[in-house]
């Protein structure tokens, strides 16, 4: 016998079984369906006063436990009153999951007057988030799930969004045993990695720089300035990354000291950075330094090519 559960209560599983351990949001008529799953799962829920204030409960979340921060808001008010903290989220690559109601699906884009409508939800969504949906079909609720938690674990994270009709979050759905979603990381190619290895090797004033996808991968990152004996310049989403460690710089990349060794250096390798004016020209003034040879380290393809540049790029696994 097939077992069924409302949308609403099946998305509550996917959550839960994808290590979704708290929720932040305010229930509504539009997201009461959603919430009925809650009670019977071990997933906490934290009520801000305002939606804008459960957007920077999920981004702190998320920055520091490195897990998505999940956000329950209602349809117009309720989501674009988020809109500053995914807005945060995307500047700085902060896994966040925004799950939204919206008016049933036979009032969406008709104009008529119904509680909280927006003109086109999703399209504004789509302007800002990285990934977003509109739930239309109740049979898709773990596909949807599945997509998003792998934009979210699979690339450059930032802000996703999935919308839910009112007349969606009740139906009932037949269910089996949730899956987590799995993440699948880009890899550089063996001839990139070995490239980068000569140049470090070769290398006699090597600096490495390290933003905030390198947050996650402390110890690696140690354990290479170590062997390459570099120190390490941090950016402000990466600031106490290599805290205490010897070859940690313990200064902003802005100042004219760390330039000044950036500028020296015969090869910056640049992990998990964007190398935008907000962490290496917070004067800007323009004094960045030009780069003798770069090889930059990225979970972004498209990363690699914004940006100073040095002569030698590579992707890995780091975030960006």
């Amino acid at each position: 016998m097939s077992v069924h559960k409302t949308v609403g209560e099946w998305l509550i599983d996917l959550l839960e079984v994808n290590d979704v351990d708290v929720v932040f949001g305010i229930p509504g008529v539009h997201t009461a369906a959603l919430y009925r799953g809650l009670a019977a799962s071990t997933i906490r829920h934290v009520t801000p006063r305002h939606e804008q204030g459960a957007g920077f409960m999920a981004d702190g979340y998320a920055r520091v436990s490195g897990k998505p921060g999940v956000c329950l808001v209602i349809t117009g008010p309720g989501l674009t009153n988020t809109i500053t903290a995914m807005a945060q989220a995307r500047a700085d690559s902060t896994p966040m999951l925004v799950i939204s109601g919206v008016n049933a699906r036979a009032t969406l884009g008709r104009d008529g007057g119904a509680l909280h409508e927006l003109p086109d939800q999703r399209a504004m969504m789509r302007a800002l988030a990285i990934h977003t949906h509109t739930l239309l079909e109740p049979a898709d609720i773990a596909d949807v799930m599945g997509e998003a938690f792998a934009r979210l674990r699979s690339g450059r994270p930032g802000p996703v969004h999935i919308e839910i009709p009112t007349d969606v979050m009740d139906t009932p759905v037949a269910v089996s045993a949730p899956r987590p979603s799995p993440a699948v990381r880009p890899c550089a190619d063996a001839g990139a990695i070995s490239e980068a290895v000569a140049l470090c090797s070769a290398a006699h004033r090597l600096v490495i720089i390290a933003g905030g996808g390198a947050n996650d991968a402390a110890t690696p990152l140690a354990d290479l300035a170590i062997r390459l004996d570099a120190p390490v310049v941090t950016t402000a989403n990466a600031r106490g990354l290599l805290a205490g460690h010897s070859l940690c710089v313990p200064a902003s990349p802005s100042l004219k000291a760390v330039r000044e060794l950036l500028g020296e250096a015969d090869l910056v390798l640049a992990i998990g950075t964007e190398i935008g004016q907000t962490d290496y020209d917070v004067y800007a003034d323009g004094g960045f330094p030009s780069l003798h040879r770069l090889i930059r380290v990225d979970i972004d393809a498209a990363q690699l090519a914004r940006g100073p540049r040095g002569g030698r790029t590579a992707a890995s696994a780091f975030g960006p």
